[in-house]
């Protein structure tokens, strides 16, 4: 029963305090991975003041900076971020592109240098990440994000543009076997396009069917998007109408894009939108949510490159407003196509070949700044995109899966679809829990590792004695939580195996064991210093009597000694002064007969550890100051 009991105090003490701040970390996480960086950049800002998850947070601010573009903002943050204690090296190598980014050439080879000898020698980014300069899509996919299945709908014919309407999927596929007569597309010798649907629930080849009304025609038809209602579709088209071909002047059909109702469960009414021309191509169109504004692809001329993204609005008598080219942050001198609008987000996604990708079209996601301004593009990675044509990114309302077309390797044909689900964060979840009375432990340091002691997290707990945290898949961690007057305790675990369709928790409650005999150290008081100095006051020497006194009665005492400083100076002054603090005990206690051996360490912390508001800059009493001018004693061993 008293087992029982410790496992359901550790499962269920979980605090408002460290709820809220998991809530925020959470938030900010989902805020950076649906690329909404001026929002995540304000939750990690918060996290940071709060001091929750710090470290972690500091980094993944560098990151969201780097993501809009803004690496002068960036390199402050990074600057600090390499000085944390066991810093991923990843780290090393974004400060040296920052650097780089900023013009300090010098100061970046130096921490190139840096990353390699963290054991990165043969690491490919040390070369792709500095000929590319596309490091916010290294950082960004420096996990994998997505899971990819092969859709049975597929054949060896083309498929691609796949949408969901309605619990059907809708796209397009050249493998008309019905006729006896095949018209062949002369660019790849594919019988034409036509839009098709299957029901999820049935996907199949033999479960597939032709949409039924007029969007069907002898030449190309698709692919297509759907308002919110699924009662209205535009789709791309061959410049056919009212069986009529249009042509340019040297007699070729260019592709435009084509409107169509659903009436009594048929596609009719198609017309043709009034941005076509005869003379250029107008395709791949993507209606906003709201159904007011139309993305799509074109050569028309004035744009940048091959084919540009533009949006135009819908007005309200279904006329195509004036388009507008999306600008050269998207729009490359190569090609650009199939838009697709995310609404939650506003979240544009879009296929290039102009902008550096893994291949040769790769899909990107657009990044806007806090003017909603389009600053930045952040490929996909693997395994959305490959060494081939990856192009039609269609995201679910829900934002955890959706649809890709892709020529890779392994497919059934020419172009086939693939289904993608996004790979939920997985939780680290636990307490730390006094192994004698159930109670929780508050203010216990909890530092989660990689296996080769690169740092993810580090916090205090609470109250609750409760921590939480974001982790990455199929990985070695270790989790340690240390407390003065508490045994330091230590937990192996692996995130591997784990079920990736699904947020799964990992709880880990840790009892901490408190050290025998602790109560002699009742009568022992913190010891403190004058302003600027480091020699031992007589109050201190007091004191410290009183610890060589209890290292006498206890032979098998150890201890540890920390000191700190107030936030007045600078932090590499108070740093050493905190260090000089540390020395001048050690030195008064092994003057008094304490073998030196018994002392594991003398540390300065210098202000990195207040124990009140008194920070930079915030007006204090002389008392406030006082509280972090102080020396600590940590029992490590008393048999």
């Amino acid at each position: 029963m008293k087992n029982i009991k410790i496992l359901f105090v550790a499962l269920v003490l979980i605090s408002t305090s460290v709820f809220g701040q998991t809530v925020k970390q959470k938030r900010a996480e989902r805020q950076f991975n649906n690329f909404s960086f001026v929002k995540a950049i304000d939750t990690y800002e918060k996290l940071i003041d709060t001091s929750f998850n710090k470290h972690y947070a500091m980094r993944k601010l560098g990151d969201a900076y780097i993501m809009l573009r803004q690496p002068e903002k960036a390199l402050e943050i990074y600057k600090e971020v390499v000085k944390q204690e066991n810093v991923p090296s990843e780290y090393y190598l974004y400060y040296a592109q920052t650097l780089r980014a900023n013009g300090d050439y010098e100061a970046s080879k130096k921490w190139m240098r840096k990353f390699k000898d963290a054991g990165n020698e043969e690491d490919s980014r040390v070369k792709s990440f500095f000929k590319n300069d596309d490091l916010a899509s290294a950082i960004f996919n420096a996990s994998e994000k997505n899971t990819l299945q092969k859709l049975n709908i597929n054949t060896k014919f083309n498929e691609f543009g796949a949408v969901e309407l309605n619990g059907d999927i809708v796209f397009s596929s050249s493998r008309d076997e019905g006729v006896s007569v095949k018209r062949l597309y002369a660019w790849d010798k594919q019988p034409l396009l036509d839009l098709y649907k299957v029901s999820q629930e049935e996907a199949s080849v033999a479960a597939t069917k032709q949409l039924e009304g007029s969007v069907n025609t002898i030449h190309h038809d698709g692919p297509a998007t759907f308002n919110s209602e699924g009662t209205k579709m535009y789709f791309s088209r061959n410049n056919y109408y009212e069986s009529k071909k249009i042509n340019d002047s040297q007699g070729i059909m260019h592709v435009g894009i084509y409107s169509a109702e659903l009436v009594n469960g048929k596609w009719e009414n198609v017309k043709p939108i009034n941005l076509n021309n005869p003379n250029y191509i107008v395709y791949h169109p993507s209606l906003s949510q709201d159904g007011k504004k139309l993305y799509f692809a074109s050569d028309m001329p004035g744009g940048i490159g091959g084919t540009d993204i533009y949006v135009s609005d819908v007005l309200e008598d279904g006329t195509i407003g004036k388009p507008i080219n999306l600008g050269n942050v998207i729009n490359t001198e190569g090609n650009e196509a199939f838009p697709f609008i995310y609404n939650d987000e506003d979240l544009l996604y879009f296929s290039s070949d102009g902008h550096v990708g893994l291949g040769l079209m790769d899909v990107f996601a657009a990044v806007k700044d806090e003017n909603n301004k389009i600053v930045n593009v952040i490929n996909l990675g693997e395994p959305i995109n490959s060494k081939k044509d990856d192009f039609a990114y269609n995201l679910s309302k829900d934002g955890f899966k959706g649809f890709i077309s892709s020529n890779r390797k392994g497919g059934e044909g020419g172009d086939d679809i693939y289904a993608f689900t996004r790979i939920p964060p997985l939780t680290l979840r636990g307490t730390i829990y006094d192994a004698v009375n159930n109670d929780p432990v508050e203010g216990a340091k909890v530092l989660l590792t990689r296996e080769n002691g690169e740092e993810l997290a580090y916090f205090i707990t609470k109250e609750d004695g409760a921590y939480e945290h974001l982790i990455p898949r199929d990985e070695k961690f270790v989790l340690k939580g240390s407390k003065e007057k508490y045994q330091d305790v230590s937990k192996n675990f692996s995130s591997f195996g784990l079920e990736k369709e699904k947020e799964l928790i990992v709880d880990l409650n840790i009892p901490m064991k408190p050290i025998e005999d602790v109560v002699i150290l009742a009568d022992l008081e913190t010891i403190y210093f004058d302003l600027d100095k480091y020699n031992i006051r007589p109050d201190a020497a007091v004191e410290l009597d009183k610890v060589v006194a209890l290292m006498n009665k206890y032979p098998e005492m150890v201890i540890r000694l920390e000191s700190h400083t107030d936030s007045r100076a600078n932090d590499n002054y108070n740093m050493v002064l905190s260090k000089n603090r540390a020395k001048s005990t050690y030195k008064y206690i092994i003057s008094k007969g304490i073998d030196a051996s018994r002392i594991t360490k003398y540390e300065g912390f210098g202000e990195s550890q207040l124990v009140n508001k008194c920070a930079n800059n915030v007006k204090c009493s002389e008392e406030e100051h006082q509280l972090n001018r102080r020396t600590e004693f940590i029992i490590i061993k008393m048999k």
